[in-house]
This record gives structure tokens, sequence and C-alpha cells, in this order.
């Protein structure tokens, strides 16, 4: 397992002190999901499960109960099956899971409904997650009003990284880092995005690892659209290619963007895109420090961007007009910067704690120990009929995001070894075969 059985121990019991002690907590890992007819989607399990125990397996549930005065864990798994595991692969089964994992009892899956039944009579309370399991649901339902959400303990405390976690993180950004690496050394005009995006997915699963969010590969004006990743099209000479990428190391994500020139050579609208941003880029990390608001990091990366595009004609307006309301930032230079400027980061690549634009809450006070993304972009959509985008800058979409590590002396940027300055891509892409 990634982590020690006293870390695991350790999470297990601040989580339990923070609920009742006639308290009942099921928490379901995902369900399995079907891609087509009888064909799955690769299984992830539930970040809280792996998060609370390390089981990574389908089909399982984690329980807490205080009986006698102390509280048991247990987990509910899938039996040895020799038929299934013939067709599916080895299970570990009641007794692997009391022998290797971090629970104090473990059960049949097939006697969940029975177990928990028994459990409800003398709970006042339980704490689930609802839609995981829909047998757990039903079950919990029929006998209980009154359920809680442990998220809102857990989330708390999943926002601060352990130094072993961090280790996992930082070994995530860095295979991350190597692969965007490989992708600019294979660049070349008229490559395919998926070409690009095979060699990036291929260098993960080399190493053992796979993507933590689909991959993003925009060519051209392909770039301009956010979350684009039909990755379809040839990448023509001249163009830009974004790539947005990450992958998981032990469930632990990382959430990199990088941006090059097909040929290997910035054109000049290009290069004065990419310094802005850039310069943005390393504001935004700057304001990465032990007690700053979470707004003052896009407070930081739009006052750049902002200054930015008047200097450069694109907007004609005064610094207040391009930012707008300092709460809501929804001045003209959002008709270029449509997104937030980071999000945490952890077992999920938008990590639980908030911040996120679009959030109801106004996101976290910033605490050593957190991890977090700043991306602050740039997107001239030609293809876009709702503003006027400058002929120069057309088709040209721009975005460079790190992962950041917030300490007492200062963000570390764990993605560092990620190139991102033009002359140190410009040296890179097109180097490789």
């Amino acid at each position: 397992m990634p982590f020690s059985q006293g870390e695991y121990y350790a999470r297990q019991s601040l989580f339990l002190e923070s609920i009742s002690d006639d308290s009942l907590v099921l928490i379901s890992t995902n369900p399995v999901s079907t891609r087509s007819n009888d064909t799955h989607y690769r299984f992830r399990a539930n970040s809280y499960i792996l998060y609370l125990c390390g089981w990574s397996d389908p089909n399982a549930v984690w329980m807490a109960s205080k009986d006698n005065g102390e509280w048991v864990t247990s987990l509910f798994v899938q039996p040895r099956d020799t038929k299934a595991e013939i067709w599916e692969g080895r299970r570990v089964g009641v007794e692997g899971a009391i022998s290797n994992w971090p629970i104090n009892e473990a059960y049949s899956i097939e006697d969940l409904d029975k177990i928990v039944k028994s459990k409800l009579v003398s709970k006042n309370s339980v704490f689930s997650i609802p839609g995981m399991n829909e047998d757990l649901d039903h079950c919990i339902s029929e006998s209980h009003n009154e359920i809680s959400d442990p998220r809102k303990i857990l989330d708390k405390m999943r926002m601060i990284k352990s130094s072993r976690e961090i280790e996992l993180m930082l070994e995530s950004a860095n295979l991350a880092s190597s692969a965007h690496i490989d992708a600019m050394k294979k660049t070349h005009s008229g490559i395919g995005e998926w070409e690009i995006q095979s060699t990036i997915e291929g260098h993960f699963m080399k190493h053992k690892s796979q993507w933590s969010y689909p991959s993003i590969v925009g060519g051209g004006e392909n770039a301009t659209i956010l979350h684009y990743n039909t990755n379809g099209s040839i990448i023509n000479d001249g163009e830009l290619v974004l790539v947005d990428a990450g992958c998981e190391i032990n469930g632990y994500a990382s959430d990199i963007t990088r941006t090059w020139p097909v040929n290997g050579k910035f054109t000049e609208p290009q290069r004065e895109i990419y310094e802005l941003v850039l310069k943005a880029e390393i504001a935004g990390i700057e304001a990465c420090q032990v007690g700053a608001s979470w707004v003052s990091i896009h407070a930081a990366t739009s006052e750049v961007l902002a200054k930015g595009l008047i200097e450069l004609g694109i907007l004609n307006c005064s610094l207040e007009e391009a930012i707008g309301d300092p709460i809501e930032f929804n001045g003209e230079y959002r008709n270029f910067f449509m997104h937030g400027t980071g999000h945490l980061l952890g077992l999920d690549v938008h990590d639980v704690g908030g911040g996120r634009q679009g959030d109801d809450e106004k996101g976290p006070t910033l605490q050593s120990g957190m991890v977090l993304t700043v991306e602050p972009g740039l997107y001239f959509g030609g293809w876009r009929a709702d503003i006027e985008v400058p002929e120069r800058y057309s088709g040209i979409g721009i975005r460079i995001e790190d992962d950041i590590l917030v300490t007492d002396d200062g963000p570390i940027v764990l993605s560092a070894n990620c190139p991102k300055s033009i002359v140190d891509i410009e040296s890179i892409v097109g180097t490789g075969v």
C-alpha cells in the first residue's frame, strides 16, 4: 500500500473523533460503470475509501461502529470465488483484507445487508455518501431517517497533505512533466492531435500509471476551446498546440498544461500572448502564500492579464473597466480569460475543499500542506461571433498550468521539471523521433 498502516489509522481516528459515538459510518467505493453491453470502463476506486484504508478493488464498503466503547473498522469485500477469478482476476478476499489492510474486521460483501441492518438497530445516526451503492442506500433508508454526509469532515482533512502524500504528488508531477517533454520532442508540423495524446498517455502507461483526466490536445483554433478533448485534428505548420494532461500515482493526481508551436518556433503574436500568460502564471504562483485568501491568486493573474491586454491594444478601456467588479472579476478581460485561475489537487484532479469558479463558497484560506494548480490562459477563438477578436491574435489559445505546494517558506512548484520558458520550449520541440 502507498501509506503505512499507521497513517491510515491516524486518518480514521481523526475522522471518528469528529462524530458521535452512536454513529454508524458506511462508505462505499464507486460502482462499476458499463461502457457498452458487457464491457466496463476501467475501475477506479472512490477517493474516500482510498483515503481511509487504501482499498482499490470494486464492490466494497468501509464501515466504522463504536462497540463496547471502542471504534471498530471493517471492510466488506468480494469473497474468494474461483470461477469469477478465472474470468476477472484474483481477489484479495475476506482473509486477505483482514490480514493486510488497516481494519479490525472483514466480511463478505454478500453479508452487507444483514450486518448493516443489525448495526442500525442501536445507532441514532448514519454517515454515508449517497449514490455510490444502490443496495446500501436502500438498506439505510429502510431503517433510518437521519443520514449525514461524511464528506463535510473528510474534505477538510484531505485538503492538507501529509509528507507522504506530497511525495506521491511530486512523483506524479515528475512523470507528467517527462510525458510533456516527450510529446514536445516528437511534435512536428502536420502531426495529429491524437498522436501527441498517444505519446503522453503511452508514457504514463509505460511507467505503470494512467491519466488522471481525459487529455486535452488542442491545435490551432481547438486550443481556444477550454475542455476540448476530441483530439482528432491535424495541427498545421505555424499553429500552436495546447496540451493539458496529467497522471495518477497511487490515486494522487498531477495536472499540467503547456502550449508550444508545432514547428518549434513562436511567431511574434504567439510570443506576445505567451509571455503575457507566463507573466500572469508567475504572479499567481507568487500569490500562493500561507494565510492568503483564495481569491488573491485569481486577482494576481487577472491584474497582469488585464494590464497586458490593454498594453497590446486588445482592450481599449481603463484597468478598472478591464477587471470589473473586484469580487466578481467580470470586466472586459473575461472575454479572453473565461475560467478560474486554479483548483485544489489531490486524490481528485479537481480536489475537495472548494475554490473553483462557480462554487458557492469563496474558497479556502491557503494553509501549509495544500496543493493547488495555477493555470491562467488567454483564448482568441476566430470562430467566435460574440466578441471581436483581433486578427493579429486570431486562432491563438494559450494556457500554462503548474502544480503548487503551499509551504511556510513560500510556494514550491511540484511540476518545475516541465519546461515553460520560450527558450526552453523552442530548444526541445521537434528534437525527438
